[in-house]
């Protein structure tokens, strides 16, 4: 068995970690978009052209019917002039299940090398069918293989049941190409709130937050 790990040693660990030791770029809120599609395209490009690993990586924070929080990170896929990040995943999930009793979630970007997040909240509405199948079918053969398996999150006794899982998906692949897995959905979340949070070496980080209002944005700069 290993050895423990004393809880103060973890402390001078985490707080021996170097934060914000990069240069970091400057954001002027005063100056940013009237809405947040327009300041996230912007924002998403420069970390690209950075190099940052993964920029449409983002977690994804959905509730049980009892108000109980999971989160997990996926992909974004498609952001709308309207303000409705897209992400994708089998309704049968865990995910999938919760926002079928809560249809609200929350989203977070998180770009370190920047210092930026990018924080999303809204309701969140299955897309049709044809939406989910196009998504679907754009998949690589093994990320549909996965999803055709349909049992995400349950119990996996033995790691052979996944084997075989995947090679009677991937059969079903070869034999039908069309074939689309009937649980996939591609989820819009139609903001509510977006923030937008840069980091400041000296903790002056800059905070600007747009509120959905009738036909426009509200935004106010918040304290750090």
């Amino acid at each position: 068995m290993g050895e423990s790990v004393a809880v103060g040693s973890i402390r001078e660990l985490l707080r021996g970690l170097a934060v914000f030791d990069t240069e970091l770029p400057g954001f002027d809120a005063d100056a940013a978009p009237s809405d947040p599609v327009a300041l996230f395209v912007e924002w998403l490009t420069a970390a690209v052209e950075a190099g940052v690993r993964e920029p449409h990586a983002m977690s994804l924070a959905t509730a049980d019917s009892r108000g109980r929080p999971s989160s997990r990170v996926l992909i974004c896929k498609d952001l709308a002039a309207d303000g409705t990040w897209y992400f994708a995943t089998g309704a049968g999930s865990r995910k999938g299940r919760e926002l079928a009793v809560t249809p609200y979630a929350a989203l977070c970007f998180h770009w370190p090398e920047q210092g930026r997040q990018i924080r999303v909240r809204g309701t969140a509405v299955p897309e049709d069918a044809e939406r989910g199948a196009a998504d679907f079918l754009a998949r690589s053969p093994g990320a549909r293989a996965d999803a055709l398996t349909g049992r995400q999150s349950q119990v996996l006794d033995h790691p052979a049941d996944l084997d075989a899982a995947l090679r009677a998906a991937h059969a079903r692949i070869e034999a039908d190409p069309g074939v689309v897995a009937p649980e996939w959905t591609v989820y819009g979340v139609h903001a509510e709130e977006v923030e937008f949070w840069q980091a400041d070496r000296d903790r002056r980080h800059t905070r600007l937050r747009y509120t959905r209002e009738e036909t426009s944005w509200a935004r106010h700069r918040l304290w750090p």
